[in-house]
């Protein structure tokens, strides 16, 4: 890895995440009482709670809105949410105004053209395997996993790697689960 992406990840405080083709595999299931359904990876979820550990912040600007995101954001403890927000630059100036960022210092993950306008400006546009050509070409990183496949895991995985603090990310997410599970 060259120095220059090692610096560029090195500076990541906050991860940005679209959700459908991301976070789902960018299917969205009705039955005949027009309830919804979305399949999640657990290991997403797991990546979030490292990431946590790691005090790497995470955000959700989804362009559709969803209950079933609202509910699945809860669960993974986000608080950070932007459901139904066509346009993803209005929650990215909240962001970086909310947390003191700078553009610099946030990474993005997307996987279609509504993410390009964020992808443009962040400085780590990451993009799932399966995401359309355009955004893999604005992408420093893409994951060998699909969206809804545990993609953001990966990419949470790669940016703590990066910046050397995976490890001690991963013992202190292990810590808290056995001492929540002893409880």
């Amino acid at each position: 890895m060259n120095s220059e992406l090692k610096e560029k990840v090195g500076r990541i405080k906050l991860l940005i995440s679209d959700v459908d083709g991301v976070l789902t595999d960018g299917a969205v299931y009705k039955n005949d009482s027009g309830d919804e359904y979305k399949k999640f990876s657990v290991t997403d979820g797991s990546g979030m709670a490292i990431a946590r550990a790691a005090k790497l912040k995470i955000a959700l600007i989804s362009g559709r809105y969803s209950k079933t995101t609202e509910i699945r954001a809860k669960e993974l403890h986000i608080e950070d949410v932007y459901n139904g927000t066509l346009n993803k630059l209005e929650p990215l100036t909240e962001l970086k105004q909310k947390y003191n960022l700078q553009n610099d210092e946030i990474a993005y993950i997307g996987d279609d053209i509504i993410d390009l306008p964020v992808m443009y400006k962040v400085g780590v546009p990451i993009a799932v395997n399966n995401a359309i050509d355009l955004v893999k070409e604005t992408a420093i990183y893409t994951t060998s996993k699909n969206g809804g496949d545990g993609a953001f895991r990966e990419a949470i995985d790669w940016i703590l790697h990066v910046q050397e603090r995976y490890e001690e990310a991963l013992q202190i997410a292990k810590e808290k689960i056995f001492v929540n599970q002893n409880k």
